[in-house]
């Protein structure tokens, strides 16, 4: 119990923090799953107390999109079902992983999401107007199925990827995030009930971390008008940067 008592608080700050980038882009997991690990949880009981922080925002960011009339929700539901079936197998795989095994995954990950981030490929792709054809919608529902996999097994930079995934669609960032909450809170139940069944939760830490992260979510609009997407991309990197080698090279 004492060692709740700066645990509790240091899980709200960050909370709060990775909820405004997730607003802003994605990443937040990156910052709170590394930091679950670092307070002594093991790394399946650390996977799947994020998720309460990711279902709490992402059911906050839902009801935000569909509010404002932005949520496509015909795409959403096309996306939905692979992910969860996905979503199953990951978080599956993952409850089963050996933790100095996922350490090195999640460093390796953090890694990668880093450099793409930077690099931004996929920035010249977006297009007006996009029909889903048969073929597209194929292609769509066998990629939400690898999300789903990913994101069942550990979330972290998942939104990069699900914006990637529709990018290159041709869609528009404002549809894509409401398509990506939409799917991420869906397979997020799925993924949680997994970690549940398995008795990989810590409920104090998971709610400290989810009251942080739906408050983030609420304050992120209003910070990336004052400071800039250029302002939290930066310390995003740094962040994400010292966190990826303190896994590497202290599992």
């Amino acid at each position: 119990m004492d060692a709740y008592v700066w645990q509790l608080p240091l899980l709200f700050a960050v909370g709060i923090l990775a909820g405004i980038l997730n607003v802003l882009a994605g990443g937040g997991s990156l910052m709170t799953l590394p930091l679950l690990i670092f307070m002594g949880l093991p790394s399946a009981v650390a996977n799947g107390t994020n998720r309460i922080a990711i279902f709490c925002q992402n059911l906050f960011a839902v009801r935000g999109f569909r509010k404002r009339g932005v949520m496509p929700l015909d795409l959403a539901l096309l996306c939905t079902p692979p992910a969860l079936l996905g979503s199953w197998l990951g978080a599956s795989l993952a409850v089963n992983l050996d933790d100095q095994v996922f350490n090195r995954l999640l460093a390796i990950i953090m890694l990668g999401v880093m450099v793409f981030t930077a690099l931004d490929p996929m920035k010249h792709f977006r297009r007006d107007n996009v029909v889903f054809g048969f073929w597209r919608k194929v292609v769509l529902v066998i990629t939400f199925f690898g999300v789903g996999i990913y994101g069942g097994f550990v979330q972290a930079g998942i939104g990069f990827i699900v914006i990637t995934a529709l990018l290159v669609h041709g869609l528009d960032l404002v549809r894509i995030n409401a398509v990506k909450v939409f799917v991420i809170f869906s397979y997020t139940i799925i993924a949680l009930a997994v970690f549940i069944y398995h008795g990989q939760i810590d409920y104090v830490l998971g709610i400290a971390l989810a009251v942080g992260n739906s408050i983030g979510g609420m304050l992120g609009p209003k910070l990336a008008v004052a400071k800039g997407h250029d302002w939290i991309k930066k310390m995003v990197t740094v962040t994400v940067f010292v966190f990826a080698l303190k896994l590497l090279l202290f599992p």
